[in-house]
């Protein structure tokens, strides 16, 4: 399918859901998915931004600022994958206990408001790495309406970027445990060093970066 087929694919497949709560972090794919479900099913969707220690204030406030500038309706949930020892041992399965947690918290709110769907933001490229998230969103049933739509990342900035949406373009963030290496315990100490690394270098003008959290030093 060319480009015009995937985005026709995609307001189809939002369509058959008929109500839908999008999981929302701000990044481009999830973002485009709020949007693109928003204008499809207008009330029924929600965006459902998870707010914990492990999002950084930055994300937060731009996530929330974007669905303010395009009408996005924003439920902010608190999750708290952080009391999970499972979770906080950081090992290679960290993902798949931190969506668990997210998914388990959108379905009773799924439930409670009279949604069909919850939805995340997966496309057709994310299968191809190793994504424990993946795992936890089959065991909740969560649909992903972009991969279902066959869009690749580069087909999604293309859309997002021709709706004038300003986070076409937005550099991939994983959120901040991501940067603490395996094995290493997420703490809350760590993940505060980490966000006030990154915003120091942000306020460099740095666009396109990491820290990563080795304990005593960071690269």
């Amino acid at each position: 399918m060319d480009l015009r087929e995937k985005h026709a694919a995609l307001k189809e497949r939002l369509r058959e859901l008929g109500s839908v709560l999008v999981a929302y972090s701000g990044g481009v794919d999830s973002a485009y998915l709020a949007w693109a479900a928003h204008r499809v099913l207008g009330e029924k969707s929600l965006a459902v931004l998870a707010d914990s220690a492990s999002l950084a204030r930055s994300h937060y406030g731009d996530a929330v600022a974007f669905a303010e500038e395009h009408g996005v309706p924003l439920l902010v949930v608190e999750t708290r994958e952080l009391e999970d020892e499972n979770y906080a041992k950081n090992d290679s399965n960290r993902c798949f206990h931190c969506k668990d947690e997210l998914f388990t918290v959108m379905e009773a709110e799924r439930v409670r408001r009279g949604f069909g769907a919850v939805a995340y933001g997966l496309n057709l490229d994310d299968g191809r790495d190793f994504r424990p998230g993946q795992k936890a969103a089959a065991e909740h049933h969560v649909v992903a309406p972009l991969a279902d739509a066959g869009l690749t990342k580069a087909d999604i900035r293309a859309l997002a970027q021709e709706a004038g949406l300003r986070v076409w373009d937005k550099p991939a963030s994983a959120c901040l445990s991501s940067r603490i290496e395996y094995g290493r315990r997420v703490t809350t100490e760590a993940l505060r060093q980490v966000e006030e690394a990154e915003e120091a270098l942000r306020a460099l003008g740095l666009r396109r970066f990491r820290v990563r959290h080795h304990g005593s030093v960071a690269g």
